[in-house]
Parts: structure tokens; C-alpha cells; sequence
């Protein structure tokens, strides 16, 4: 299974944390109100002071309940980024079209989403959010407010040099944008390179240990099978028209020579003639997963909610053997007697559900799953980890396409679950 959906853009490859944006965005509402109250208190500018604070509360406001909403670790796609940065973007664009428009020396702060949607985000939606950003310097151009300035004296702005200004922020905006965009492609291919890198010397290592072992077993078993081959000649010779001992003679030779090819083939193995031997289709990936962690006090229950015809097919891939690994081991620790796991693909997506009958995730940690050094569960009879390993587990599977859901199972007192999904074109990609 591949780590990309098919035909996705190449410059993103990581969905940006909700809590980044949660943060950034509380960093502009203490910003915003401590130049308020500078303006308005120290200086004692007028100020529209009353629609500038709503708007600085609707900020506050929209980032409570994302942050009570989501759990810190959820991952935006990137439609819901671009939209959330676009409503910080206008929020912006509205305060400064209140204090000024493009007099306010603030102004030029519109280029910061913009920057940080193509440092992160997919070209088509950074794109959209510039049109939003230039709209947006366009209207503030027009602002009929004052920039808020001594009474006495009021701040005249040339229309010549509101146009300069204007120009200067969207020049500076584009200069930011494709100055991020660039940094962020070249780390994006490199992180690729590295890792695709990686994965071909970690193959390599692989095929040149079953070469080693191959030449082993040929040079092991050649020495007893030449003696059985020799001994079946005779025999055959001896007893080949034999009527009843001749037919199983000449098959005991057969067999000989076929076990003599079969090393002969090994000692020449390459990894374009064994390719097939790399496709995993889903049922065997679960079976593969699943034969290490069987236990004798625990019963594992698969269900196949689809039949194996049609089923997804892709490539071994490493990340989702040790992710889905990872995930019902920690089940089969925690559960009492039983581990319920549920496949389920159709024409859309592919699901595997991980239930165990154990005591469940605490309510502390359910929202914090996934962050390193946090235990994500407690028992009573050892001491709990520190969360590394599904931390790891699920940043692979995240990495493959997959979307984790964590949660306390509904229909019996205890136990939790976990729900891993793929887009089924991300497992038909490499069919």
C-alpha cells in the first residue's frame, strides 16, 4: 500500500495539527486586544473600539470550541485548513478595515496566512486563499474609517502613496508565498529521497540475506539430495518396470530432480522474477499481522464483513505490518479474554476495527492518544508505558493514507476500539 493517494500533489505530503492554528490563532487575539488597549488607553486614539473588540472575541470564541471540538492531536485536511486560515484572514482584513485600511501599519500581517498555507498546504488551495488576501488588500484600499491618530491633527493619506502601499503588500505577499512554497517542496522531496532511500538499502539487506541463505540451504541439502538421486536411479533401474513398486520409484526420482531445481532456482533468486511474492492482498496482510499475536488466554476473532473476492491488493509495506502489529498486541495486553477485529472494504474505503474486552481508554487521555510519552491506558497490575510505540504506530499508518479513530466501545461496560480507515483508491493504487 502505498504511503500517497494517487495523483495527489507531490508538495504535500503532512497535514498541519489543528493545535498549531489553535495556537497561532490565540497568539493574534492577545496580540489584536494588547493594540487596542494601547491605542485606545495609552495613546487615547479614537477607535471603533466597540466592533473591534466583537470581532477579537469572535476569534476567541471560534478557537474555544475548536479546541473543546477536536483533540489536540487531529490532523486538518487541507479544504478545512484553507477555510479556517481564510476566516482568519478575513477577521484580520475586517479589524484593519475598521482602524484605517492600508494606512494601519498592520496591515502588511495579511501575508501571514497566506505564507503559511504554502509553506504547508496543496498549491490550488494556497492559491485561492492569495485571491482572498489581494480581494481583501483591494477593499482596504477603499476604507472610508480614519487611521485612529491624534484629534487635533488627522492622518492624511496621498492616494499615490495608498497605491505604493498597496503594491508593496502584494508584492511582498507573492515574494513570501513562493520564497515558502520553494523551501518547503525542496525539504518535502529531500525527507522523500531519504526515505525512499532508506527503504531500498533496508530492501537490499533483505534480499541479500535470503541470497545468503539460499546458497546455504543449496549447499546443505545438495550433498543428501544427489545421494537420494543416485539411489533412485538404481532403484529405477532395478525396479522401474516393476508393477508394483515401479510407478512409486519413478515418482521418488521426479521428486528428487524437482527438489534440485527448486534449490538450483533459489541460488539464482532475483527480485524481479519472485515480484508476486511482494503482493499482499488485504486477507493475508491481516492473517500475517495477526499469526505472531495469538494467545492462548485470549481468543482473536476475525470477521470479514466482505468477501475476499475483489479485495484490495497492494505491496508489503512495512509501516502498515508493524502499525496494525502494534495496535493488536497492545489489544490482546489489555483484554481480558477476547479480541474482536473487523475487515470491512468496499468500493469507497477499507476499514479494520481493533475491539478488545479490556478496561479501556482513561477519559484524561482519550483526547492526548497518539502524543509521545503519554500512557494511553492504565492497569492495575503493571505499570503503564510511555505511549512511544503508539506514537509510532500511528504516525505509520497516518503516513500510509490511514485515518485512526480512538474510542471507548458502546456496547459493553469496558473495552476499547480503534478504527483504522484507508481511502480504497490508496489500496487499488499499486493493484
Amino acid at each position: 500500500m502505498d504511503l500517497r493517494f494517487p495523483g495527489a500533489d507531490p508538495h504535500f505530503s503532512r497535514k498541519l495539527r489543528l493545535e498549531t492554528l489553535v495556537r497561532l490563532r490565540w497568539l493574534a487575539v492577545a496580540g489584536q486586544a494588547a493594540t487596542m488597549g494601547v491605542v485606545s488607553l495609552w495613546f487615547q486614539f479614537p477607535i471603533a473600539l466597540g466592533p473591534c473588540l466583537m470581532l477579537v472575541v469572535l476569534l476567541a470564541l471560534a478557537n474555544i470550541v475548536l479546541t473543546f471540538r477536536y483533540p489536540p492531536t487531529y490532523r486538518l485536511e487541507p479544504i478545512a485548513t484553507a477555510a479556517l486560515l481564510a476566516l482568519d484572514l478575513m477577521q484580520l482584513s475586517a479589524l484593519l478595515f475598521l482602524t484605517g485600511g492600508l494606512a494601519n501599519p498592520f496591515s502588511v500581517l495579511v501575508c501571514v496566512p497566506v505564507t503559511i498555507s504554502f509553506a504547508s498546504q496543496p498549491i490550488r488551495h494556497s492559491l485561492m486563499l492569495m485571491a482572498i488576501a489581494v480581494t481583501g488588500v483591494t477593499i482596504l484600499a477603499f476604507s472610508p474609517f480614519p487611521l485612529p491618530w491624534y484629534a487635533d491633527r488627522p492622518f492624511l493619506m496621498d492616494s499615490v502613496m495608498r497605491l505604493g502601499i498597496w503594491c508593496a503588500i502584494v508584492s511582498t505577499m507573492g515574494f513570501a508565498a513562493f520564497y515558502a512554497y520553494r523551501v518547503s517542496l525542496e525539504a518535502t522531496q529531500l525527507a522523500d529521497a531519504l526515505a525512499a532511500t532508506e527503504l531500498v538499502l533496508q530492501r537490499q539487506k533483505h534480499l541479500t540475506q535470503l541470497d545468503g541463505l539460499a546458497a546455504a540451504a543449496a549447499h546443505e541439502l545438495g550433498t543428501p539430495l544427489a545421494t537420494i538421486s543416485v539411489v533412485a536411479k538404481e532403484m529405477e533401474r532395478e525396479l522401474g518396470h516393476d508393477p508394483h513398486f515401479g510407478e512409486d520409484v519413478q515418482l521418488l526420482r521426479s521428486q528428487s530432480e524437482r527438489c534440485r531445481d527448486i534449490l538450483r532456482r533459489l541460488t539464482t533468486l532475483s527480485a524481479e522474477e519472485e515480484a508476486h511474492m511482494r503482493r499482499l492482498p488485504l486477507s493475508s496482510l491481516i492473517e500475517e499481522v495477526l499469526a505472531p499475536h495469538r494467545h492462548p488466554d485470549v481468543d482473536i476473532r476475525l470477521i470479514e464483513k466482505s468477501g475476499r473476492a475483489g479485495e484490495p491488493v497492494g505491496v508489503r509495506n512495512a509501516g502498515i505490518l508493524y502499525g496494525l502489529g502494534n495496535l493488536i498486541e497492545n489489544a490482546v495486553d489489555y483484554a481480558r479474554s477476547e479480541v474482536v477485529i473487523t475487515v470491512e472494504h468496499t468500493a469507497e474505503k477499507v476499514v479494520i476495527v481493533i475491539e478488545d474486552d479490556g478496561p479501556g481508554y482513561a477519559p484524561d487521555i482519550l483526547t492526548r492518544i497518539g502524543e509521545p510519552y503519554v500512557t494511553h491506558r492504565q492497569r492495575d497490575d503493571r505499570a503503564g508505558g510511555l505511549g512511544l510505540g503508539l506514537f509510532i504506530a500511528k504516525t505509520l499508518l497516518e503516513r500510509s493514507g490511514a485515518r485512526l479513530t480512538f474510542t471507548n466501545r458502546r456496547d459493553r461496560p469496558s473495552g476499547a476500539q480503534i478504527a483504522v480507515t484507508w481511502r480504497r483508491d490508496v489500496m487499488d493504487a499499486l493493484s
